[in-house]
């Protein structure tokens, strides 16, 4: 991976962190657990439709596990690794059926896979499929936020189109 490129990710990496401890901050939208913003996901979403996938994946293991380190809360590791690992892999298979400009529903469906990881998770840890009285909120809220999200990483991403069209062309000049 060349020098520029690590750079790039691991300032949307740090980028991704902030808004995350950030958010952290925010009071809970919901008495559910795990309903949230998930304003960090931003990042991914752009990552998975700018980056290889390689490089989009180690963003997200990145910001998954300096998270639950800067935020002290190691058991939210296995949630959000489960959930991440479930919406990253369908994002990226997604990514080949659905068109940068339908990005969002791209990220809509990551969030409801996110959900559906934590969830399993869930039931898993805690051996019990009790938890399952909780994934129609989850799920509901998840495509609401995941469209947030998406429609974030779509704006951001057509801004920034024109920018590394610029750079690619000022490169080939120099060359």
């Amino acid at each position: 991976m060349k020098t520029k490129r690590l750079t790039e990710l691991a300032l949307l990496t740090a980028a991704a962190l902030i808004i995350f401890i950030v958010e952290l901050r925010l009071p809970d939208l919901s008495s559910i657990p795990g309903v949230k913003l998930g304003l960090a996901n931003i990042f991914t979403v752009y990552a998975v439709y700018s980056y290889r996938a390689r490089e989009a994946m180690l963003l997200l293991l990145t910001r998954i596990v300096l998270g639950s380190v800067f935020s002290s809360n190691f058991s939210a590791i296995i949630y959000s690794l489960a959930g991440g690992a479930l919406c990253i892999a369908g994002m990226l298979l997604l990514k080949r059926v659905i068109p940068i400009n339908f990005l969002w529903l791209c990220s809509v469906f990551g969030a409801m896979l996110h959900n559906t990881g934590q969830i399993a998770a869930a039931v898993v840890l805690t051996r019990s499929p009790a938890v399952f009285v909780h994934y129609p909120m989850l799920v509901v809220s998840g495509c609401i936020a995941g469209l947030f999200t998406g429609l974030c990483a779509q704006y951001v991403l057509k801004r920034l189109i024109p920018v590394r069209k610029n750079e690619t062309t000022s490169k080939e000049k120099e060359e």
